[in-house]
């Protein structure tokens, strides 16, 4: 069996092509230093190890012996896993984008040995396919090309690259005030509602895909102003994500996106983000609405995240593949989906009457499948389970109590899941990015404080455990990204610092260990050192130290995880409420301002950022409890805080002198705060001026009206 460089790597995504004939390089100096030596161009592959198409075009040209002799006898090859080098993918997606006017995984794009980009495209068939040329055909006529027209691919190049970083630089407007007002926080909420499907909830038509910036914000929108169409919107979208097939009915967790309107046909794969942001927007809409059914899919996700992403270090795993084996019989022959769907056949043998019909009827199960069938058949009469009928219409259909009828169905439930367990599972991308747990622990952090639940609050914290030592040098600040079988590696890019800190201010709040709230502080710190545009406001992705990025980008666009600007500007207003540190707040403004013009031209790309700038436009409240951690009396105040919808406000526990010591930094009122006749006492303030401190429950509660 061949064997190429990259089985020297650890990314999943690049062993998956350890063992094609390809001569494949991973993004290094001696990638570089061949293309330049030979003056060959750089074929740049870029993906991620649960990619549909990524695999297919793997199959298809890069196990194929005349696509590798093409590509090692014109080319110096390179593959990337985006998901560790989100910085190369994001260059030379903006290029794709740009000259094609569409992006996706796989990409494709060829680069001078100067790194600079000359055509591109994502996936390509590998031979010509109706009247399009196929991968072997562009192989052949660039290297033609190469040959012929160097001078001027040298020189477009050049050019595309002076365009791009134009494209991509973020300033603010000539004037240099800050534009962001409450009509921008307006704005966005329009265009949304103008794009809000009003029967089946999301945002446009098919594919729908989760975007929780988008809920995140208009929760904030109807916290602040009243508005009952933001929060149905939310609580909707919300209610029909639940119910379709993107939602693992069985085992919990959420699909990538729906390929229809109706959330039905997932695109099968799991990502730790989405689990992540969506079991927050969950509990978002649980505390707002006091609806147990929001909970309780929180609840779901948790409970996959721990049984299935959750590594013994205490880390959380990035991915579980779209595609499954079929058949154990044929470990080769994979289909995506295949390990979700069932027959109803395959249901009844399992599932003793009359559960079995119960559990068919709720879940949309029919006898001839209710999958539509793929091109090889492989699917004929196989069904995705999706909420058809709910436990009340269920119940009257068969004429038995609900209570009957929902025993019934969570028995069949579990009989299932354990059925599944015995199939071949999808494979796990079981690398740990610093920046996506920074997500999960925000999560879990969450799900311990509103639900109540140990379990979900012990995560939280070993995660943050294995972060500040697995992760983050105390010594230096640095943070590495990725973490995969013992070894940590790759630089920390913004995501990862500002995602990190994120994750552990929010865990501060939930469990006042002061220790989450220094580091938070000092990764805030080393992350305006290493990315801040201190000259016109923001942060570059990366930093500018590395000399093989030909553009610097400040990303901005809140898709299916908010960009690393979006989450600073908030971490930095949440962390100069706390510490009163001005150049905190400082920094967060010229970051609104240099968006501020994006912001105010297009509301919609920005979602994260905009919730950002309902915090920066708001009076927030500093809520300081002063009593024993962990004392029934100080719970009772914290829970009372928890369980409201946490909107414009920093939460803070005074426990010990070195505590008040640390927050009386910021907030001076601190010094003098103490508990009441021996009970723990909450004061709540606004810019620094606290009402009467109160002990009891009620009163809290009226404060926090």
């Amino acid at each position: 069996m061949h064997t190429n460089r990259l089985a020297n790597e650890k990314s999943p995504y690049l062993l998956q092509h350890a063992h094609n004939p390809v001569d494949w390089y991973a993004w290094s100096p001696e990638a570089f230093e061949k293309a330049r030596a030979e003056n060959k161009p750089i074929f740049l592959s870029v993906g991620y190890s649960t990619c549909h198409w990524c695999h297919v075009m793997e199959r298809e040209s890069f196990e194929s012996d005349k696509i590798a002799a093409l590509l090692n006898e014109h080319y110096v090859p390179i593959k990337v896993d985006r998901e560790e080098r989100p910085d190369v993918d994001r260059i030379y997606m903006t290029f794709v984008q740009a000259t094609t006017g569409g992006g996706g995984w796989p990409m494709s794009v060829w680069l001078t040995p100067e790194l600079e980009p000359f055509f591109g495209g994502t996936y390509f068939p590998p031979e010509n396919r109706y009247g399009h040329p196929g991968f072997a055909s562009i192989l052949r006529q660039i290297a033609e090309a190469w040959t012929s027209d160097r001078p001027q691919i040298l020189t477009s190049a050049r050019d595309i690259v002076r365009q791009l970083q134009e494209q991509v630089t973020v300033e603010p407007s000539a004037s240099g005030v800050l534009t962001v007002d409450h009509g921008v926080l307006d704005s966005g909420f329009n265009v949304f509602r103008r794009t809000f499907d009003p029967q089946l909830g999301g945002f446009g038509g098919a594919p729908k895909f989760p975007r929780p910036s988008v809920y995140r914000f208009l929760l904030r929108y109807h916290a602040r102003t009243n508005n009952r169409e933001a929060l149905e919107m939310v609580l909707l979208t919300l209610r029909e994500m639940a119910k379709g097939g993107m939602n693992d009915q069985l085992g919990g967790g959420f699909h990538r996106y729906s390929v229809d309107e109706r959330w039905f046909v997932p695109h099968f794969e799991k990502m730790l983000y989405d689990q992540a942001q969506l079991a927050i927007a969950y509990l978002e809409a649980f505390q707002i609405s006091g609806d147990g059914n929001y909970a309780d899919v929180a609840r779901r996700i948790f409970d996959y995240v721990l049984r299935d992403m959750t590594a013994p270090e205490g880390g959380f795993y990035s991915a579980e593949d779209a595609d499954s084996v079929i058949v154990p019989e044929e470990p080769g022959l994979k289909g995506e989906g295949a390990f979700y769907i069932w027959s109803a056949d395959e249901i009844r043998e399992l599932v003793p009457e009359p559960a079995a019909s119960w559990f068919c009827y709720r879940y949309g199960v029919a006898d001839g499948g209710n999958v539509a069938s793929d091109p090889h058949g492989e699917f004929t009469g196989k069904n995705i389970l999706y909420q058809s009928m709910t436990l009340d219409e269920t119940a009257q259909q068969f004429e038995r109590p609900v209570e009957e009828i929902d025993a019934g169905i969570a028995e069949a439930e579990r009989i299932l899941l354990r059925a599944r367990a015995g199939r071949v599972r999808p494979q796990l991308d079981d690398k740990i990015l610093t920046g996506w747990n920074g997500l999960m622990i925000s999560a879990f952090a969450l799900g311990g404080a509103v639900l109540r639940e140990a379990r979900y609050a012990e995560a939280a914290r070993r995660a943050a455990e294995f972060l500040a030592t697995s992760m983050y040098s105390a010594e230096t600040g640095y943070l590495m990204r990725r973490y995969r079988q013992g070894e940590a590696a790759i630089p920390g890019f913004l995501d990862d610092y500002a995602m990190a800190a994120q994750g552990l201010l929010d865990l501060y709040e939930a469990q006042f260990d002061l220790r989450h709230l220094q580091i938070a502080i000092r990764l805030t710190e080393k992350q305006r050192e290493l990315f801040e545009d201190r000259k016109h406001g923001g942060f570059f992705s990366t930093d500018a130290r590395d000399s093989s990025l030909v553009i610097m980008v400040k990303e901005d666009y809140d898709g299916a995880e908010p960009s690393g600007n979006s989450v600073a500007a908030l971490n930095l207003l949440r962390l100069a409420q706390i510490t009163g540190r001005a150049e905190f707040r400082e920094s967060a403004g010229r970051l609104l301002a240099a968006f501020g013009p994006r912001l105010i031209a297009a509301p919609v790309a920005l979602p994260q950022m905009l919730v950002a700038c309902e915090f920066f436009l708001s009076e927030p409240r500093e809520i300081v409890l002063v009593g024993e951690k962990g004392a029934a009396d100080t719970e009772a105040l914290a829970r009372t805080v928890h369980e409201r919808f946490g909107a414009g406000r920093v939460l803070m526990l005074v426990e010990s002198e070195e505590t008040r010591a640390f927050l009386a930094a910021g907030n001076g009122a601190i010094r003098s705060m103490t508990t009441l006749d021996g009970r723990a006492a909450a004061y709540v303030c606004r810019n620094y001026a606290c009402k009467l401190p109160v002990a009891e429950v009620g009163a809290l509660a009226e404060l926090l009206q």
